[in-house]
Order: structure tokens, then sequence, then C-alpha cells
């Protein structure tokens, strides 16, 4: 009778262990999945399509703008319509909600870009993101995407270009804002999609690319 009692307080202990650990696993594996790196004096920001998140990108993108890290940023567009918009009578294009958020927070209409025809994906974007760079003749672009998304978007478009003399750096505006925070994404539903669901796509990306 000792054993089976014994059995189950150690099963007991190694669940509390795992409880316990959780929260600092899940923060971890959050954290890894955000990088950064930095480039100077790049010829574009480019904003990596995302309709959920287009927001935070664009007012990222415009804040780096505004510190002179660019004069010029370039969206890709997905052809996702948003939602009707009254004043304009007709579903804008993300893209659109995009380039005037970027226009609210101080970039000059004329100093914004739109490419299309990138596919569906982060890889398949990279592929055309880094076709456009070598026709517009940029040799130094900077990616803007959510946090959690910057792992597999800097992996992607560094393989979609190693053949190509193109210089790549990649920032993110920290996550929490339309993306679940890092220490809590798990207690979110959308985090299990953006932190977890990550991982998912990493996997299929490398055996896939």
């Amino acid at each position: 009778m000792k054993r089976p009692r014994s059995l189950r307080k150690r099963l007991a202990l190694i669940v509390l262990c795992l409880i316990a650990a959780w929260p600092v696993t899940a923060w971890l594996a959050a954290k890894a999945l955000i990088v950064k790196t930095d480039i100077a004096g790049a010829d574009a920001i480019i904003i990596l399509s995302g309709s959920g998140t287009y927001v935070e990108r664009a007012d990222w993108a415009a804040k780096l703008y505004r510190e002179q890290r660019a004069q010029l940023v370039v969206l890709s567009n997905e052809d996702l319509l948003s939602g009707w918009s009254a004043r304009d009578e007709r579903n804008l294009f993300f893209y659109e909600l995009s380039a005037r958020r970027l226009e609210q927070k101080g970039v000059a209409p004329a100093n914004i870009r739109v490419v299309s025809d990138i596919g569906s994906g982060t890889y398949k974007e990279s592929a055309r993101i880094c076709d456009y760079a070598a026709e517009q003749g940029l040799n130094r672009i900077l990616i803007v995407t959510s946090a959690y998304h910057s792992r597999r978007a800097l992996w992607s478009i560094t393989h979609a270009c190693q053949n190509k003399p193109l210089q790549i750096g990649i920032d993110t505006p920290p996550p929490g804002w339309q993306t679940p925070p890092a220490r809590s994404w798990w207690l979110h539903r959308n985090g299990w999609r953006f932190v977890a669901g990550e991982y998912v796509k990493m996997v299929y990306y490398r055996l896939a690319y």
C-alpha cells in the first residue's frame, strides 16, 4: 500500500512543479520569438502585411520614420479588405488603412509606396519584397512587423533574399499593444495564435522552404 501512495505523491509533486514552472517557460517561449536587427541608413522601411495588427505596425513604422531611420515607407498589399467605410462608401483595403494611419502619424504621402502581388504567406511576401527592392534599387531595408512574428519574418526574408546583395534589419513594436504581453499571452485566446501558433508555423516553414 505504501508504494501507490508514494507514487501518487511523486506524481503530484511533478504536476505542481510543472504548474509552477509554466509561467516562466511561457514567458521565455514568447521572448524567444522576438528579434531585432539594427541597420543604419536604411533606404526604406517596409511594413509586412497583417490585418489584425496593422495599427501597431503602421505606428511603429511612423515612429522610425520620424527618427529619420529612412525617408521611404513601403506597405505590403495583401489584397485583404477591411469593414465598410461610410466616409468612402466602400470597403477599404487594409494597406489603405495603414497608409492613412502613417499620414496621421506624420509620414508624408509622397514618401509612402505600395508593393502588390505579394502572394500568400510570409515567405512568398518576403520573396516579392526582395524582387521589389531590386526593382527600386533598394540596398538596405528595415522590416517592421509584430513582435512575435519577427523571428519567422527575419528567417523568411533572409532565406528568400540569400542570393541578392540586400542588407536587412528588423524592428518591432513591443508586445502588449495589439498582441498579448509576453508574460501573460497564455491567458489570452489570441495569445495561443500569436505565440504557440508561431512555433507551428516556424516548423512548417523550415520543412517547406
